[in-house]
Formats: structure tokens, sequence, C-alpha cells
């Protein structure tokens, strides 16, 4: 996160901070020592040394111009927050709108138990929870920054190159498995209505449902992906890429695309499935936690077949499936749902 810290500190952050927060000017014309007047720049003990070795951005005089410089942690933890709020939101509402545009199947939106305004009300939902789940997770990025982590920049610096291949099954196999735990644990009775069952309010989800969840349940589920570096090594570009990965991966598993019935990867149909019959597949990548925990359930073969997917038998099956492990997982259905004759227009 040091390297998007740098680039964004270079085109955005320098000059905002000089404007806010500008910094007073040096007492002395340094190194001359002699008094200086209230138009002399100030001075900053801070030095500009590159985040990686594969490029450098040359900082402006605004970088030297704030009374918080780069490497001040009241603003390296306020520049994380803004920027993972602020990055989620745009890879959110750009992934998550081309998903709606050119995947998702306005069909479902047909399905009985489609919510009314439902896709605004996921919108509203995942707004109100990133900046909460930004301030969370920017003290754990904060520790990345200032070292105490296990990020590298070279392989050189890491374990050799068979790791910055092997960095990326690793990753998946391990929070795929931390994931399952801490989603099933969700699914707990004394934490389910409070944390969880707002994610669960969707039923047949949109793309815009993916990180449409209280800002706790979110973050519980994302902790892995920040632990990791801090067990195991991780390339600093890996992380990078695997954040952006994340996010993109999060929304196609709630496209609705039923690509393929692979009995491994744990896709769009795997958890659809876990929109409706709640109390299965709960992995994030895999269906490997699942089978082994006993909660997996297979996606009906008609999932996967066009004309057969959205037609009212399917959708009936669904439904009498949901009904019954909702009174168990919820009790009362206290969702509101388009009425049939909107549906029929």
């Amino acid at each position: 996160m040091d390297v998007i810290l740098e680039v964004s500190d270079t085109f955005i952050w320098d000059y905002l901070y000089a404007l806010v927060l500008p910094a007073r000017p040096a007492p002395y014309d340094y190194p001359n020592k002699q008094l200086a007047n209230a138009t002399a720049p100030s001075f900053s003990s801070w030095q500009y040394k590159p985040a990686t070795s594969f490029f450098s951005l040359e900082p402006s005089q605004a970088a030297y111009a704030s009374a918080w410089p780069r490497d001040n942690i009241y603003r390296q933890c306020t520049t994380l927050f803004l920027i993972v709020w602020l990055f989620g939101l745009l890879i959110y509402f750009v992934f998550a709108t081309l998903s709606y545009i050119f995947v998702f199947d306005k069909k479902t939106m047909e399905h009985p138990k489609f919510l009314k305004h439902q896709i605004l009300l996921e919108m509203k939902q995942a707004n109100s929870s990133f900046p909460v789940m930004a301030l969370l997770t920017a003290p754990l990025m904060l520790l990345e920054i200032r070292g105490y982590s296990k990020l590298y920049d070279t392989t050189a610096e890491g374990p050799g190159r068979w790791y910055d291949f092997a960095q990326f099954p690793l990753f998946i196999f391990f929070t795929d498995f931390c994931i399952y735990w801490i989603h099933r644990g969700l699914h707990h009775p004394k934490v389910y209505k409070t944390l969880h069952k707002p994610h669960h309010k969707w039923i047949m989800p949109t793309p815009f449902a993916s990180h449409a969840f209280h800002p706790l349940d979110g973050y519980a589920q994302g902790l892995p992906y920040h632990i990791f570096p801090f067990l195991f090594p991780l390339n600093k570009f890996a992380y990078i890429v695997l954040f952006v990965f994340i996010n993109f991966w999060t929304i196609m598993i709630h496209d609705g695309e039923y690509i393929a019935n692979n009995p491994v990867i744990n896709g769009a149909a795997c958890h659809s499935v876990h929109h409706f019959a709640f109390n299965y597949n709960y992995g994030q990548f895999t269906t490997l936690w699942d089978r082994l925990g006993g909660s997996y359930r297979q996606p009906e073969d008609e999932l996967f077949q066009k004309e057969k997917k959205m037609s009212k038998k399917t959708w009936q099956k669904q439904i009498d499936v949901m009904e019954e492990v909702l009174k168990e997982v919820e009790g009362e259905d206290d969702r509101v749902y388009e009425p049939e004759t909107k549906k029929s227009q």
C-alpha cells in the first residue's frame, strides 16, 4: 500500500495537505541561519525515499509545504482511510455497474423474492458501510507501510522466484479457509440477526449487493486479506492486485451469471444458493471447506440452463427452500417485496 500512498501523495494529497495544513515558515533561512521573513519557504525534515525500486516520483514543493509531512503517522492514517473508502467506492460502482449492464440478467428482477427498490437499498447499505470498514482497516494498513508486515518489493527481498508464483495460491488457500469459518460464525444465532442479516436481506442479489452488508460483517470477512502479509511474505504489487481481485470477485459471485457447473470453484451459482438456502456454501473462492465442513450444497442443474434458470418452476423451488430455512434462521420474514402487479407489467 506504500506504493499507492506515494502515487496518490504525489498527485493529490501533497497539495491538499499543503492547503489545509500549511507548514509555518522556518525561523531561519536554512541552512544559512538567517532570520526568515513571512514569505520564506518552510523547512521539513522529511526526505523522499521511493516506495519501490521499480520507479520513483520526484515530489513537488507541495510535499514539503504541510505541517504534516508524508511520514506523519496521523497523515498516513487519515490518507489510508480516505484511499480505502474512496478507492473501494470507485471499484464497487465501476465494476458493479459494468456487471449490471453487461452480465446481470434483468429478468431476475421479476423473481417473487426480489425486494421493492432493491438496487437502491443495496447501494445505500454499501455506501453506509464503506467508511466504517475503511476506518477499521486503515490501522492495519498503517502497520504495513510502517514496516511491521512481511511485504517485500523485489524478488531478491522475498523467499525466491518460486514464491513470486506460489504466493497467489497460498493467499487464496489461507483466506478461503479463514473466511469460511468467519462466514459460518456469522450465521450463529447470537450474531446473525445483528451482523449478517443485512447481507441476507437480498434473496436474489444483484452485483450491487456484493458490498451491501453490515460494516462489521464486511470488516470481519475482509480481515484475512490484511492478516496474511503479517504471517506470510507477500509482494507489495501482488498485494495491490489481490486487493482489486478480491473486490472484483465479490461482485462476480453476486452477478447471477452461472457460467459453468464447476465442482471446485465457489462461483455465482454456489453463492446464489447461499443467499436463498442460508446455511450452505460459506466459502469465498472454493468449495473445499464447505465439503469438509458438511455445508456444501450443489447448485441444481437447471441453474446452468438459461431457459430453466428463470422459469417459475425453478423460482418456486428456490422459494420453498428459502421459506423453510428462513423460519429456522430468522423466524418471520420482514422483507418488502416488489408487488406482483408491477412485475407482470
